[in-house]
Order: C-alpha cells, then structure tokens, then sequence
C-alpha cells in the first residue's frame, strides 16, 4: 500500500485477520500475552543489538513492531474501543503533561 492506513483502518485490516482469539474476554488474554510476546521479541533484538553485537537491523524490528500494533489493534477491539480515539486521547494527555514537548523537570515534578 502506498497511502498511510489511518488507525481506525490498520485496526479494521488488522481484525480480518483475527480468529484465535476468539471473543470476548478470551480475544483480551490472547491480545494481552500476545502484546507481551511480541514487545519481547522486538526487546531482545534490541538487547542483542546492544550487549551481542548485533547489528542494527530496522527491517526487523519493523517487523516485530508491526506484530506489536497487530496485538495492540486485537487489544483495543477485544474492549470496544477505536484505535484512532486511542491515539487521540493519548496525545492529548501528553499535549496536558508536556505542553511546551518533554523536559525532564515536567517528568520529574508530575503527578500520577
């Protein structure tokens, strides 16, 4: 694809390949450990990267990346909700947290 999916598409490509899971709650556990899965993976070429010497390969961690936004997709429809309103709501809170972009005297002083 040529054109950048909006969230709400990736999500609604991303279902058509959905199934194990199943629905309801059993869609949220195999989304959630699923989720966890994949960030570890992308985690450990990370990790090898840094402590092995291995080199920095972006091809693949954009692919366990896009296995993260698969099981984050799963995830957000498994409780209803829209990927989009999702990035919407986050940016907003990071807009209210940083309004000025990050410091690290904003991070430190910030209430929970």
């Amino acid at each position: 694809m040529t054109n950048p999916l909006t969230l709400n598409d990736y999500q609604k490509y991303a279902e058509r390949t959905s199934g194990a899971g199943g629905d309801g709650e059993h869609r949220l556990i195999v989304s959630a450990l699923g989720l966890a899965g994949e960030a570890g993976e992308f985690a450990n070429k990370v990790k090898k990267m840094t402590a092995h010497g291995h080199p920095l390969d972006v091809d693949k961690l954009g692919e366990e990346l896009g296995d993260v936004m698969w099981y984050v997709a799963e995830a957000a429809s498994a409780c209803g909700l829209d990927l989009g309103d999702i990035g919407t709501d986050n940016v907003e809170k990071l807009r209210q947290r940083y309004p000025d972009g990050f410091s690290e005297e904003r991070s430190r002083d910030r209430e929970d």
